[in-house]
C-alpha cells in the first residue's frame, strides 16, 4: 500500500513502453503539483483516448499520441461524458476470425487506423479488406498464405493477437515465423495448438509454424483471454468437436462471445459443469 497526502510532478523515464505504466503515471500526474514528464510513454490508441477525456476534465497535456508526455497538474477536474474508443484487438480478432475461415465479416464500431498493420497482415494473407471510417470488412475467397509476424508496441503488431496469428499461420499454405518481442509467456499458447495438430515449436522468442490444411479436435486450456479467444477460433477450423477449458479468461476480454460466434455462422456452445 502506498500513500501520500500530496503528489509532486518529477520526471519518469520508463524503461518499457508500458501501457499500464503510461496510464497509472497520468492519472496521478494530472493532479500533482507542478510539471511531470513521462519519456517512452506508451503511445496506443488507449492512452491518446485517455488524455482526451483527461483533457475535456480540465487537464493540461501535451503530447498525446507520442513518445513523451508533459503533464502540468491542475487543482481539480470536472465530470464530463466521454465515448471510449472501440476495442481494436476484439475488432482484429473478429478479422483473423474472417480470414482463418475463410468467412466474411464487417466490424463497426472500431478505427481501421487503429489496425493499420494487422490488416496489412491480412491482405499479405490473401483477404481481401474494406476500410470505413468506423471500421472494416474483411473477406477470405480460399485458403490463406502464410506470412511473418513480429509483435511490437504501438504502432507494431499488437502482442494481444499474437495468439490469433499463430493460429491463422496454423492453416496458412507455407511456413511462418511469430517473433514475440513483447510477452514471452504467451507462447504457452503454442502447446495447445499443438494438441490440435499444428505443426509448430518455439525458439528463443520464435515460433515457428508450417500451415496445415485442417487442425483436429482436442481438449485445450487457455491461460489467458486471447489465447482462450485464439483457441476457439482454431477450433473452428478443426475438424470434430474442440473442447476449450477455461473459459472464464475469455469472458473477461470478449463479451458475448458465444453468441457473436454463432451469428457469425459458428457451432458453438457453452457447457456449464
Amino acid at each position: 500500500m502506498a500513500q501520500a497526502d500530496s503528489l509532486i510532478g518529477a520526471p519518469v523515464a520508463l524503461e518499457f513502453p508500458s501501457v499500464g505504466a503510461t496510464e497509472n503515471i497520468l492519472m496521478a500526474a494530472v493532479l500533482a503539483e507542478g510539471v511531470t514528464t513521462i519519456d517512452n510513454a506508451a503511445r496506443e490508441p488507449e492512452i491518446v483516448d485517455l488524455c482526451e477525456m483527461l483533457q475535456q476534465m480540465g487537464a493540461i497535456i501535451d503530447g498525446a499520441g507520442t513518445s513523451t508526455l508533459t503533464i502540468t497538474g491542475v487543482n481539480r477536474l470536472s465530470p464530463t461524458t466521454h465515448r471510449v474508443v472501440g476495442d481494436r484487438i476484439v475488432g482484429a480478432t473478429w478479422g483473423i476470425a474472417a480470414a482463418m475461415t475463410c468467412g466474411d465479416v464487417t466490424v463497426r464500431g472500431v478505427n481501421p487506423k487503429h489496425l493499420s498493420l494487422v490488416l496489412n497482415k491480412l491482405v499479405d494473407a490473401g483477404a481481401q479488406v474494406d476500410r470505413f471510417d468506423d471500421g472494416f470488412r474483411v473477406r477470405q475467397a480460399q485458403r490463406p498464405v502464410a506470412v511473418n509476424v513480429s509483435t511490437l508496441p504501438f504502432p507494431g503488431f499488437p502482442t494481444d493477437l499474437q495468439p490469433m496469428a499463430i493460429g491463422l499461420a496454423a492453416i496458412s499454405e507455407g511456413m511462418s515465423v511469430v517473433t514475440e518481442n513483447v510477452f514471452e509467456a504467451r507462447f504457452r499458447f503454442v502447446e495447445e495448438m499443438v494438441r490440435l495438430g499444428a505443426d509448430a515449436r518455439t525458439d528463443g522468442h520464435h515460433a515457428v509454424i508450417r500451415g496445415i490444411e485442417q487442425l483436429s479436435s482436442a481438449p485445450v486450456w487457455s491461460s489467458d483471454i486471447r489465447a482462450g479467444a485464439g483457441l476457439v477460433l482454431a477450433g473452428l477450423v478443426a475438424d470434430g468437436v474442440t473442447e476449450v477449458h477455461d473459459v472464464e479468461h475469455i469472458d473477461r476480454g470478449y463479451p458475448n462471445f458465444v453468441e457473436n460466434l454463432r451469428s457469425l455462422g459458428g457451432t458453438i456452445e457453452r457447457v456449464v459443469d
